[in-house]
């Protein structure tokens, strides 16, 4: 007993300041946990465990384990600069597990120093439904045009197991389903997803939901994907105009398309020292460039702002972001102390 004792003394010893030097790593991510829910068997499942880098230093995502294989993970964004974002996609494999799942994630950071995250996911998936195809693909739909697409939901335990509902919590999504068959083998059913013609510009990535009389499980998710493009886009978006010192400037272009030929009529922000050139004598193209300048001030820290632009086939806008001087660093358990 004594050993043990003396053994488990040691180890905490050793382990505490690993866990502490860590903690910068962890610190990066929203979230380590996520919990899928219900799944039907053959649907597509993800979800991106988002991280931020809010140091001075690039972060480079090196490895990602799993220990089961009901989850295949995936890097998203390898290198991070200063406030940019990544995240680790989970994806469930639906199609060939069944039943309660869980798996932990272990993500190697290799830059500015080695460290190790863990996050965890759970599931349940229901052998007994299947969706097909695994997701509702809506595709590259053009601003202000109505579509729909479908999906076939098979159920094949017995009961009278019924879909009562489908709920959708995007105002411009909805859904409905069909009874095609039922006999003693089960039921199956058309789901009928439908894009408002008033849907925004940018991507969809949502689930609607299908609410049956199952008490085991009266909610199943269905992932519905797709981008709604606008009649302008500006890009990148956001733009990162980088991280400088004190004084210094930096130049980027912004690129606006259209789809059709358009020309820029004026470009505005609220971002202190950033300027934007615009040649309104341009002649219409597809794709206008405007340059981007940011003079960076005296005073450390971060700077935001919105960059709109006005053409003449209608207004967009994109986030901005920069950094002046030092963010904070990441510190080692030995700088800690």
């Amino acid at each position: 007993m004594l050993r043990n004792l003396a053994l488990a003394l040691i180890l905490t010893s050793l382990t505490g300041p690993l866990a502490s030097a860590q903690e910068w790593a962890r610190k990066m991510f929203v979230t380590t946990k996520h919990d899928f829910g219900v799944v039907a068997r053959g649907a597509k499942a993800e979800y991106e465990f988002v991280l931020a880098n809010p140091y001075v230093e690039d972060v480079h995502v090196a490895a990602v384990r799993v220990s089961c294989g009901c989850t295949t993970p995936r890097i998203g964004k390898e290198t991070l600069k200063t406030y940019e974002k990544g995240a680790i996609i989970a994806h469930i494999n639906s199609e060939r597990f069944s039943g309660k799942q869980g798996s932990t994630i272990t993500v190697t950071i290799d830059k500015p120093f080695w460290a190790q995250v863990q996050l965890q996911v759970s599931v349940y998936i229901r052998g007994d439904v299947t969706v097909e195809p695994a997701s509702v693909a809506l595709g590259r739909v053009d601003r202000g045009t109505a579509t729909d697409r479908k999906a076939a939901v098979r159920y094949t335990g017995g009961g009278q197991w019924t879909i009562t509902q489908v709920k959708s919590a995007n105002p411009h999504l909805s859904g409905k389903v069909v009874e095609k068959t039922r006999d003693e083998n089960g039921v199956c059913y058309e789901l009928q997803v439908q894009l408002a013609e008033k849907a925004p510009a940018g991507l969809i990535r949502e689930h609607v939901i299908l609410v049956t009389n199952d008490q085991r499980a009266r909610q199943i998710p269905v992932l519905v994907e797709g981008e709604v493009i606008g009649d302008v886009t500006v890009s990148p978006s956001p733009l990162f105009l980088g991280s400088l010192r004190p004084g210094e400037k930096v130049t980027k272009q912004l690129v606006v398309r259209g789809r059709s030929p358009l020309r820029i009529l004026s470009a505005t922000t609220d971002c202190e020292g950033v300027q934007l050139v615009v040649r309104k004598d341009a002649p219409a193209r597809p794709v206008q460039l405007i340059p981007v300048t940011f003079g960076a001030g005296e005073e450390p820290g971060k700077v935001t702002g919105t960059i709109r632009v006005e053409t003449d086939l209608g207004p967009a806008h994109v986030e901005l972001f920069a950094y002046v001087a030092k963010a904070a660093k990441p510190q080692t358990s030995d700088e800690e102390e």
